[in-house]
């Protein structure tokens, strides 16, 4: 068949399709171009379509990988407009090169909702950091589909029982009366309680990966489940602290302990509504693993914001917070997380990460540019926190929650840490002191001004009810601004005419770097509303500030720093580059336009 088609590829050109030239990398990944025949869509996730794919390696060779099978894959990723897949090859192929799985099977993961691109890959690394026993292999490419470039993908191991992958012994197929059926099983803690799945005692949904849904005998089922129960005796009894009749003697430690630190290091909003664990064969032990389902890790959901100070156990979703909440009760467990998580630290885990990091982004530059060309950067896809307008701005943010939350999490464990007997209490390290607030140095005249933004020049203008910019037009009062002093050294930015002043309405839990996006608006002016006060501070140069309101601590940013007439002023990211980008920084114009002579209202005191 391979030879067949190769021939039939030097008829192409004559045919209307592509000749073999045709095929080449478009950055320094390698590209993966895969065509459905007759270039039907692909528009299911469990019914495969045929395909042809044309895989170009870093050497520049062209693969050509016949009677190739797609289709979708994802739960909420399924949703979004960069769609992820699964693959399925004729045979088994060494898709990822020596050393990994020898599969048909493979996932090409979108990452849409995380604008690095890269959670999964950096959380994989993780866990083979701390010695994990099975990570899913990736690499990344170019996708094209049917002659449509479609961005930067990872390509990823599917979690399965296979060498290489969950590599736990396989049962027998078909089972005979003599087959042991002690292991192996792959399990799931699966909120959405997919496939070949039953409801434990204690509510928590797992669904029975392994053995397959098609293959698995009722009386395997019946075993795995009747395991569960036993686990879950031990775990929700009087004696759950014992190490021989308590949850204990169920658990592999080790492996606990690995996956309960990357869960809460990551701050994985979906750790344990999607937990992967898995029994061997003759073996008494649960083993957790491995990592999978990270792109809204590392706070980048807004549904749950703020993780930086959180404990997934406490605020996350999913069933598994039964099991972990009942072990955190016992004084064993505290001891095990805490020195599981300080010897990760001290052997260099955050170092590790941002290493990662920085390697996955040099190896990345060029094909995310091209991946943002076509999605675009700053579009919210899914429940992302921060909208940024540049890459840079994203992996910095990254890099900076791992930092700030390894702090947390050292302090947090310390004190929930029950020493042995004889041991001595761990001395949380102390929160750092906060910033001094600084005071505005701006000091209005009795004059109106414009609002202008240093990169794009444009001005800060509304409408009845939105903030935006706008050409500089000397015809439209929209354009002018009071700038008025309030007793807490923060002003309230009221419009010439209609005193609509300028407003963040962001909702629910904020910090400077979480809950941001919103568009600015204009509401009636309300002195006592924090949400109506700036303050205003000098930035890059002595004549340009950056606007921060008092209600969320959050920086008035041009969104995408885009020039257009009706470009949304958003409630954005406040933090250091505050003082490069121009986006944040605003240049406070007066005009000629005197203010009136009026009272000036009374300051009340804030909400």
């Amino acid at each position: 068949m391979r030879l067949l088609l190769t021939c039939l590829l030097c008829l192409l050109p004559w045919l209307g399709g592509r000749a073999q030239d045709d095929y080449s990398r478009v950055t320094n990944l390698p590209h993966l171009y895969i065509d459905t025949y007759n270039h039907v869509s692909i528009t299911s996730k469990t019914a495969y379509v045929y395909a042809t794919m044309h895989y170009v390696n870093e050497q520049d060779s062209v693969i050509v990988y016949d009677s190739l099978q797609i289709r979708g894959r994802g739960n909420s990723t399924w949703g979004m407009p960069k769609k992820p897949y699964r693959i399925k090859f004729h045979q088994k192929e060494k898709f990822l090169g020596k050393g990994y799985a020898k599969a048909r099977s493979w996932t090409l993961m979108a990452n849409a909702a995380d604008k690095t691109l890269i959670r999964n890959a950096v959380t994989a690394s993780m866990g083979e950091f701390l010695g994990m026993k099975f990570n899913p292999a990736y690499k990344f490419a170019d996708l094209t589909l049917n002659g449509t470039y479609q961005g930067t993908y990872q390509i990823s191991d599917q979690v399965q029982v296979h060498a290489h992958r969950v590599d736990v012994e396989e049962q027998d197929l078909p089972l005979t009366d003599e087959s042991n059926i002690t292991g192996g099983y792959l399990l799931e803690i699966d909120g959405f309680a997919d496939g070949n799945h039953f409801t434990s005692d204690h509510s928590v949904k797992i669904r029975i990966c392994y053995p397959d849904e098609d293959e698995i005998v009722s009386r395997q089922n019946d075993y795995i489940k009747d395991y569960i129960r036993q686990f879950e005796r031990a775990l929700f009894g009087e004696q759950f602290q014992s190490p021989l009749h308590g949850y204990r003697a169920w658990v592999d430690s080790v492996s606990l302990a690995n996956w309960y630190v990357a869960t809460e290091m990551s701050a994985n909003i979906d750790g344990m509504y999607s937990t992967y664990f898995y029994k061997e064969r003759d073996d008494s032990l649960l083993y957790f693993g491995p990592l999978w389902d990270y792109d809204i890790a590392y706070n980048n959901d807004r549904r749950i914001s703020g993780t930086q100070t959180k404990l997934m156990v406490e605020s996350g979703f999913g069933d598994g917070k039964k099991w972990v909440s009942r072990m955190w009760a016992d004084p064993w467990f505290t001891r095990l997380v805490y020195h599981r998580f300080r010897s990760a630290i001290d052997g260099g885990l955050e170092a590790h990460l941002v290493h990662t990091i920085d390697s996955l982004t040099t190896l990345l530059a060029r094909s995310q540019m091209q991946n943002y060309e076509k999605w675009g950067i700053n579009k919210r896809v899914y429940n992302e926190i921060v909208l940024y307008s540049s890459y840079e701005q994203y992996v910095s943010d990254l890099k900076q929650f791992i930092t700030d939350h390894a702090v947390y999490l050292n302090r947090c464990f310390a004190e929930r840490y029950v020493p042995d007997e004889g041991e001595v209490q761990p001395e949380p390290e102390p929160e750092p002191e906060p910033e001094p607030e600084q005071p505005s140095l701006f000091e209005p005249e009795p004059y109106y001004y414009r609002i202008v933004n240093a990169g794009t020049k444009t001005v800060m203008d509304h409408d009845d009810a939105a903030a935006f910019a706008w050409q500089l037009d000397d015809s439209r009062d929209t354009q002018l601004w009071q700038l008025l002093p309030l007793a807490d050294s923060t002003f309230a930015i009221v419009c010439f005419g209609d005193s609509l002043a300028l407003t963040d309405p962001t909702e629910g839990e904020c910090t400077a770097t979480t809950n941001t996006g919103t568009a600015l608006s204009v509401t009636a002016t309300d002195t006592a509303s924090l949400a109506q006060r700036w303050r205003l501070t000098q930035a890059s140069r002595p004549d340009l500030y950056n606007l921060t309101n008092a209600a969320t601590d959050h920086t008035a940013n041009l969104s995408g720093g885009s020039s257009s007439n009706g470009t949304n002023i958003l409630s954005y990211t406040n933090n250091d580059r505050n003082l490069t980008s121009n986006n944040r920084q605003w240049q406070l114009v007066r005009t000629d336009v005197e203010l009136p002579v009026v009272t000036e209202p009374e300051d009340p005191a804030p909400e």
